[in-house]
């Protein structure tokens, strides 16, 4: 852990030397799949630091572990069953195919691997398939890490990788690099991009996406205030690992921070706690009978889709003193015979957003309870008013005000999974009632005061 970029060849070289001296045989924990793979990134990498200026034999011995280790890679990567790490894998076959060129076998089995990945996880439009904000950025920083490989080793780059990041840069410019906020939707968590915009811009990279509506999410925004909206159809189950089913979900951003967010996403599949941030109930989104807008069943380590939804309509309006969106889904149609729509209006002169969320039931066969969930950061305040009709919300120095008149209106606690694989209390507020009509139309206010 002492080592670093300013240490001496020669302590670098002595601590991998002694590491190969003891791990030279596979050992399960030593030589698991994604540590492998980084480790012979690391090595190569830094090859100032880990092989120039050393011996005859070191270098024989550095250049046959690292080609052993690779090619463990490729025997092991087929069964790997976890998609960033095959990412990770790839990239170490690819690197050791630019840094070994005699032996052709790496570069050409790590770059058709490569381009079955992006076949596999992009669609014709260069969307990922997932729908995962936080996979679009992986797979970002990996295919730049990549190309930049290339360039070094004085390689054309495939053009199918350019293609590749180049859509990938838009994802990333039109989730992150607009609204500088991580958006909690769809197994992102917060993150550190700060630190991979500083990387993008000493390479000279930079990416523009300037549409409203992309991927399946709809953003409008302004220098104050963002407006985000889950507004895509589920994934096909095969890409719906890290899924949640926060349809029509929604977060407000005032001024840089969240006004209403969704809970985020605990990643470790083999806990209670990651079925629970896959629910509906965990996004700003509303809830029938306590059940989500999507099925879920367990498929070897993951919890994968048996039932998604689809996206039955969506329109937005963006103009200077008015905005919308709204969107409809069948989650809930096979079970509850019902369509649910969400309306949010924003008025910014008057800093007002109206939302109308609506139940259309096809057929009515019985009674049943909804309700609808507005997550709120950590760090807010809340206060119900003594008329029990408004809940004021305290936002740094700003203050909101909630509304619904027709509806009940109330304070829950809940748990907040924005940091990754670890949770702290947090609250939202929640309308709730019962529906046994053909319609139900639900309307709520957030005012700035």
């Amino acid at each position: 852990f002492s080592l670093d970029l300013k240490s001496s060849k020669k302590s670098v070289q002595k601590v991998i030397s002694d590491w190969i001296d003891k791990n030279d045989k596979y050992e399960k924990v030593i030589w698991e799949f994604d540590i492998t793979a980084k480790r012979i990134i690391s090595w190569l990498s830094n090859h100032q630091l880990s092989y120039n200026e050393g011996t005859r034999d070191y270098k024989l011995m550095f250049d046959h572990m690292v080609q052993k280790q690779a090619n463990h890679l490729i025997n092991e990567i087929k069964n790997s069953n976890n998609l960033e790490n095959k990412i990770i894998g790839c990239s170490a076959i690819i690197l050791t195919g630019l840094s070994y060129k005699k032996d052709k076998i790496y570069l050409e089995f790590g770059l058709n691997f490569l381009k079955k990945i992006i076949k596999y996880s992009i669609d014709n439009q260069g969307y990922l398939k997932s729908r995962n904000i936080q996979q679009q950025i992986f797979y970002l920083k990996y295919f730049i890490l990549i190309r930049e490989w290339f360039k070094e080793s004085q390689i054309e780059t495939p053009e199918y990788l350019n293609e590749a990041i180049y859509f990938l840069g838009q994802a990333y410019a039109y989730f992150w690099q607009n609204t500088r906020v991580d958006l909690l939707f769809n197994g992102n968590n917060n993150s550190n991009n700060p630190d991979f915009d500083n990387y993008l811009k000493r390479l000279g990279y930079k990416f523009k996406n300037d549409k409203k509506d992309y991927c399946g999410y709809t953003i409008l925004q302004n220098k104050k205030i963002c407006l985000a909206m889950d507004t895509g159809s589920s994934p096909d189950f095969k890409h719906s690992k890290n899924y949640q089913s926060g349809a029509l979900s929604f977060e407000l951003i005032s001024n840089g921070k969240k006004l209403i967010s969704n809970c985020g996403y605990y990643k470790r599949i083999n806990q209670k706690l990651n079925q629970i941030s896959k629910s509906s109930a965990a996004h700003s989104t509303l809830v029938i009978d306590d059940s989500s807008s999507c099925k879920f069943s367990r498929n070897e380590d993951a919890w994968l889709l048996k039932r998604g939804l689809k996206i039955t309509e969506k329109k937005f309006i963006f103009e200077k003193n008015y905005w919308k969106i709204a969107a409809a889904h069948d989650g809930y149609l096979k079970k509850y015979n019902s369509i649910c729509k969400r309306e949010i209006e924003f008025y910014p002169e008057r800093m007002l957003f109206i939302g109308i969320d609506k139940i259309f039931r096809k057929k009515i066969n019985n009674k049943y309870k909804f309700q609808i969930r507005f997550h709120l950061d950590p760090n807010i305040r809340l206060m119900k008013t003594q008329d029990n009709k408004s809940i004021l919300i305290e936002l740094d120095r700003e203050g909101w005000k909630f509304t619904c008149d027709n509806y009940e209106i109330n304070i829950d606690n809940g748990l907040y999974f924005g940091k990754k694989n670890s949770y702290i209390e947090n609250q939202n507020i929640f309308i709730s009632g019962i529906s046994n009509n053909n319609e139900e139309s639900i309307k709520w206010e957030i005012k700035k005061i």
